[in-house]
């Protein structure tokens, strides 16, 4: 296995005339790979929580569900972050392909559980449902390392926050089609493997139609992607663009050793356990809204169609804010992440009151989750940015992956998923929502910490520059 996802060697630097019309439309294409790729990720990430409505009438309780549900963000937290470091010492077009692939066979896979066990073996059932939603988190970890490698080496540092912006908006592309894909792949398909069963058409759309479609596009994207450009007998980007950072070397160019990855760029740098911190909140809020929409909403006697729409929208609406917030955070706060995070944040926690209050009213719901989508996914990009921006490109996956670490093991499987389920269970749904407010002033308040270091850093670097 490691020798297959061996990084290619760099090969002779090219000096022909048509070295700079290649490097530009290698790079869109990169670009593009990189985007469906992990657009496809999020096809078979989150799709449990859109089976749990679908699941409850069969004798399965939100809070046994809400374990299950949990046990893909751990993978997933323990994955990106481990994984990370085996990214930056793999080749991204091999790599991330690779993970798209079994995240998808393991998500077909979970109709298993429930076709052929079911709650006459519950225990049995729930374990293997843990078992299938772990591996699926564990692949969809490698996800975003590779393309953060494929960022840092293809982009340079000046023009990565308008990219990752853009290419952030993926899993919201991806996210956005989980709702519809499982409404219409019931429709489409249910009939086609189960027959008169009706009531298992639901696992045609949820986990069948989903993994195969991730399928075919990981063979896509391994037709897109390159590992860097030195592979491809391009310079580095620096080069080509003669836009070197301050702290760029020539080093950053080279493999590095795991121990070298972890010890000396990454967990001694205080900047990124606050932001891990915080991030643990932010993705509190983000899937505590998320994974437990179509349970709340099915809970309040909207159609499990609607449910599926205003899944949708969440994720849908996250692409003109994550876009709105990456270049606030360039040109007006002029490189700073801390102050617009908090800002969102803020915004975040008022359509969370919204939804509160008007629960049983479908247009406001659908409004305020469009209001929280938008604005909670900037955040999570800008820490996704300063993550990269704080560590060389040859260490990326790994200090993106620590900060990912926080904010799907604490923030996702233990605040949002696990607790949030037995809060809902044991005391109802309001409790939940006041768990969701304090998460989002937490935030702010850690990032707080954030922007008095952040300030102090960005004014270092203005003085060193005069």
């Amino acid at each position: 296995m490691g020798r297959l996802l061996d990084p290619p060697r760099h090969i002779e630097e090219r000096t022909d005339a048509g070295v700079d019309a290649d490097y530009k439309k290698l790079r869109n294409q990169v670009f593009l790979g990189a985007f469906i790729g992990y657009a496809a990720f999020y096809i078979v990430r989150k799709n449990f929580s859109m089976a749990i409505p679908m699941l409850e009438p069969f004798g399965f309780r939100p809070g046994e569900l809400g374990t299950v549900l949990a046990m893909n963000a751990i993978a997933y937290a323990l994955s990106k972050f481990l994984m990370g470091s085996v990214s930056d010492r793999s080749d991204a077009r091999k790599f991330l392909p690779l993970g798209l692939f079994l995240a998808a066979v393991s998500m077909a896979f979970m109709v298993v559980p429930v076709q052929f066990l079911g709650a006459e073996h519950k225990g049995l059932a729930i374990v293997l449902m843990g078992v299938l939603n772990f591996l699926v988190g564990w692949f969809n970890g490698m996800g975003w390392p590779p393309c953060g490698r494929i960022m840092t080496h293809w982009f340079s540092q000046n023009e990565r926050g308008t990219r990752m912006s853009v290419w952030n908006c993926a899993h919201n592309v991806g996210g956005a089609l989980v709702g519809p894909m499982a409404v219409y792949g019931a429709t489409w398909f249910g009939s086609w493997f189960y027959g008169a069963h009706t009531q298992y058409y639901f696992l045609a759309g949820t986990f069948l139609f989903p993994a195969a479609t991730a399928i075919l596009l990981a063979i896509i994207a391994y037709c897109l992607l390159r590992d860097t450009p030195q592979s491809c007998g391009l310079p580095a980007v620096e080069k080509w663009r003669n836009d070197y950072p301050k702290n760029y070397s020539a080093e950053s160019e080279t493999v590095l050793s795991t121990k070298d990855i972890f010890f000396k760029y990454v967990l001694n740098n205080k900047f990124l356990w606050f932001i891990a911190m915080a991030n643990a909140f932010v993705y509190m809020v983000r899937y505590g809204c998320l994974d437990w929409a179509p349970t709340l909403l099915t809970a309040k006697n909207i159609d499990l169609k609607s449910a599926g729409w205003a899944y949708f929208a969440y994720e849908f609406a996250a692409i003109p804010g994550t876009l709105i917030c990456g270049w606030m955070s360039d040109k007006i706060f002029h490189g700073a992440r801390a102050l617009p995070t908090m800002i969102f944040m803020a915004i975040v926690a008022v359509f969370i009151g919204l939804y509160w209050a008007f629960i049983d009213n479908l247009t406001v719901v659908l409004i305020s989750l469009i209001g929280i989508g938008f604005f909670i996914y900037g955040p999570v990009m800008l820490i996704g940015v300063q993550a990269l921006d704080l560590a060389p490109k040859n260490a990326a996956g790994t200090a993106a992956g620590l900060t990912g670490f926080f904010g799907y093991f604490f923030g996702t499987a233990i605040l949002a998923n696990t607790v949030i389920g037995y809060v809902a269970q044991n005391y109802g749904w309001n409790q939940t929502f006041i768990l969701l407010i304090v998460a989002c002033l937490l935030a702010i308040a850690l990032m707080g910490f954030t922007f008095r270091q952040e300030k102090h850093l960005l004014n270092k670097k203005n003085t060193d520059k005069k």
